[in-house]
């Protein structure tokens, strides 16, 4: 495919505004993805071509949040290697089954986070972890593990849900966005490499977009450890709104 200085542009702008916010809160996707689309890239090479990018972008949020201390690498470093697999698992899935079957589920998950997060106003606001007992960490690693499956198989809303997972557990907003950067970037790449086998990335627009998404990230986790909770929990108020909204719409064009 062609590449002129509009298509550079539009691949690096909307670039940096989605790592910009999914650095925090995730739903970067419902930027970068569309942007891809603009450009020219078929439906399964713009996710997959995104894909690539993200994982560029998430590894640096990665890097910053780690810098900050709000990741827990003992704690989450055990189940890394299950995020990667069930990742690419449910990447390799979506080739038997139509995905978009998961919509209405994911419209309803989507409403019940965003009403329990405005319900509970001061939830994620100081960290309050509880302590992992057998039946609670079971339902913590369980819920992340069936997380990733779903980041490879469908995506979109996974850096919410993965945030809402750690809010669950008494995580503050930045501690949980950390570490769901983290699990998100490790779907990522396994979803990445899947698609990779599968010959549908476009490695130039990838690049580009991916490059932009390092500098987005890095200034929007910065942006996040500056401002702090609260804004945190604002910004993926609003982001949970938009995502609903976008699989409504999606649900109903279909």
């Amino acid at each position: 495919m062609e590449l002129d200085i509009v298509k550079v542009f539009v691949l690096s702008f909307f670039g940096f505004v989605g790592a910009f916010i999914n650095a925090t809160v995730g739903g970067g996707g419902l930027i970068t993805l569309p942007a891809l689309l603009s450009v020219g890239l078929p439906p399964s090479a713009a996710i997959a071509t995104n894909k690539l990018a993200a994982s560029m972008g998430n590894l640096t949020s990665s890097l910053t949040f780690f810098k900050a201390g709000k990741i827990d690498m003992k704690l989450i470093g055990p189940i890394l290697p299950l995020i990667f697999i069930f990742s690419m698992i449910g990447a390799w899935t979506v080739h038997l089954m139509d995905s978009e079957l998961l919509r209405p589920l994911i419209i309803v998950m989507l409403i019940v986070v965003l009403i329990y997060t405005l319900a509970k106003k001061n939830w994620g606001q100081l960290a309050e972890r509880k302590p992992l007992k057998w039946k609670r960490g079971i339902l913590f690693f369980s819920s992340l593990v069936l997380l990733a499956f779903y980041d490879g198989f469908f995506g979109p809303g996974t850096g919410s849900f993965i945030i809402f997972v750690f809010l669950i557990m008494g995580f503050d907003f930045l501690e949980a966005a950390g570490n769901a950067k983290v699990l998100n970037f490790m779907s990522n790449i396994a979803a990445l490499i899947m698609f990779l086998i599968l010959g549908e990335v476009v490695f130039t627009y990838g690049i580009i977009m991916g490059l932009s998404m390092i500098v987005g990230a890095f200034f929007g986790t910065k942006f996040a450890l500056k401002k702090g909770t609260s804004f945190v929990r604002m910004l993926f108020i609003v982001m949970t709104i938009v995502l609903i909204m976008k699989n409504i719409y999606d649900y109903f064009q279909a």
